[in-house]
């Protein structure tokens, strides 16, 4: 049900997004506010979490974010916590409530193949960390989660700086392909695939090439500041090769990005809307 609530697959041409602006010393996610957002909110909050929820991640973090009770269910307190290698703790009393990206009409996604992209559906996953990715600070928040005796749990979190991460590589290319525009047509593949909704047909979809002289018309807006992601299992070493997922909450956007490392150079080689 939270899935067909909030995952609906479509596109357009343009991808508009809002981001959070995060103090360096914070550790919880501030998030844009959005009427339409709290108002899934507040309905997930109302809606005991189904026990199947528990089978996904993907179900279980959206009612994990919208329902204040579940989410001190699901907290093992005292919360560990370690950050410049230093280890505290959160005590029950002094939590607040974490949104996550229920407060914006975004989130994103990283891959490194087509295949992994499966990964979402596997009810047999045990380990999962969401990522807030802070390109103002530098710093990666991850909020590591557990399935404990069946029930997932948030269990520690982590902030580490981006240089430290397994996506370190694209990370740092990504931010600068999103502010420098210079960069971007730099990073472009002589020719880039594409698909997408067809203009002309309401119903149907269109594949093609596009180049960098008609990039301008394709080009999405993309966050600049921070982006999210979500490590499904154990963080492996990553690889040549990245899928960037901007996928829309509750509005039916769905942008993914295919990059591929040439020559020690990420280049975008294939958009689909």
């Amino acid at each position: 049900m939270v899935c067909s609530m909030l995952l609906i697959a479509c596109g357009g041409s343009k991808t508009g997004v809002t981001e959070d602006v995060v103090p360096a010393d914070s550790v919880q996610t501030t998030s844009v506010d959005s009427t339409a957002n709290d108002s899934i909110a507040d309905l997930l909050a109302n809606i005991p979490m189904p026990k199947a929820a528990d089978e996904l991640f993907d179900d279980f973090i959206f009612n994990f974010a919208a329902n204040k009770s579940l989410q001190m269910e699901r907290i093992l307190f005292p919360l560990k916590t370690t950050k410049a290698g230093k280890e505290g703790k959160i005590e029950k009393g002094e939590w607040k409530m974490e949104r996550y990206f229920m407060r914006q009409d975004y989130y994103t996604l990283l891959f490194d193949s087509e295949k992994q992209m499966e990964v979402v559906k596997d009810t047999s996953l045990n380990h999962a960390i969401v990522e807030m990715i802070y390109f103002n600070t530098g710093a990666v928040v991850q909020h590591i989660f557990d399935r404990l005796r069946g029930a997932w749990m948030l269990t520690s979190i982590n902030t580490i700086p981006i240089s430290q991460s397994t996506n370190a590589s694209f990370l740092e290319f990504y931010h600068q392909f999103a502010t420098d525009h210079d960069f971007q047509l730099e990073s472009l593949n002589e020719t880039m695939e594409f698909e997408g909704p067809d203009p002309d047909d309401d119903f149907a979809r269109m594949e093609g090439l596009i180049s960098s002289d008609t990039w301008e018309a394709f080009a999405p807006e993309l966050p600049q500041k921070m982006i999210f992601n979500i490590i499904y299992g154990q963080p492996h070493k990553s690889g040549n090769k990245k899928i960037f997922v901007l996928r829309g909450i509750a509005n039916g956007m769905e942008l993914e990005m295919g990059f591929v490392k040439k020559d020690g150079k990420w280049k975008l080689t294939k958009l689909t809307t």
